[in-house]
């Protein structure tokens, strides 16, 4: 199905997975916008297949100027946006948006339900204007090896409802990137996460970027901050870097570890 302004839209029907790129050199994938649908879907878009170990780095796939809605237009409903499983996979300037706004009846905690923006479990994938917004759990998850993020904008759900309904175990909320723990290798540069809880200001998510700490994980110029003082941060990465402050006075992570 097609609509909108000359983008391509993709809305999957009776909870399908919208797309399955195979596990090949050289695929390229541009301009898309896929549009949850309303009955769950388990992925919009999934590259790849899980466990490859094949290597594309002769020709690598790559995904640019793809985005991803989840409610919004319709209350649609998807676990995860994208997942690469491909190895040595291009990502660059993806929006991947769990709606906060949109038409009546198609956002909100129950609604427009979403797990994940990105997972990621192939190795030496990069990214590269990365757009996470809203997801209801981790929204980046990244579990390959050498990966690279360069520029990440995430601001997390506005709208749990309460602090139970939003917890990761033991810990408050969840991280905008959790890297697992037995990755070994990964670089990020230039990531701000943001809060707004303004169903509930109580919140409070225990870490922006979570990851083991390690000298192969390295992470440089983090920020966070919470808007109007609507909730609050309470580290940066791990449990290093301050509260969120208020509005325009970031709070900032130089380099980790």
């Amino acid at each position: 199905m097609y609509q909108g302004c000359n983008l391509p839209t993709l809305i999957p029907q009776n909870g399908v997975n919208t797309m399955q790129v195979a596990d090949v050199d050289g695929v390229r994938l541009q301009g898309l916008l896929f549009d949850a649908g309303t009955v769950n879907s388990a992925a919009l878009l999934t590259v790849g297949t899980a466990g490859s170990t094949v290597s594309h780095a002769s020709n690598p796939i790559s995904v640019q100027d793809v985005f991803f809605r989840i409610g919004g237009d319709i209350a649609g409903q998807a676990t995860a946006s994208l997942v690469v499983n491909a190895n040595d996979t291009i990502v660059d300037d993806i929006w991947a948006w769990r709606a906060d706004h949109g038409n009546s009846g198609t956002v909100g905690w129950t609604t427009n339900t979403a797990d994940n923006g990105l997972t990621v479990n192939g190795n030496n994938v990069e990214a590269t204007g990365l757009f996470v917004e809203h997801y209801q759990k981790t929204e980046v998850a990244w579990n390959g090896q050498n990966g690279k993020i360069i520029f990440f904008q995430n601001e997390m759900p506005y709208d749990p409802p309460n602090q139970a309904a939003w917890m990761n175990g033991s810990s408050n909320g969840y991280p905008a990137i959790a890297v697992a723990s037995n990755v070994t290798s990964f670089g990020g540069w230039g990531l701000g996460s943001y809060c707004y809880f303004n169903v509930n200001p109580a919140v409070s998510s225990a870490n922006a970027f979570q990851s083991p700490n390690t000298a192969g994980v390295a992470w440089h110029d983090l920020l966070t901050v919470s808007l109007g003082n609507v909730g609050t941060i309470t580290n940066v990465v791990n449990t290093t870097g301050a509260v969120t402050p208020s509005n325009t006075t970031p709070s900032n992570v130089v380099s980790y570890p």
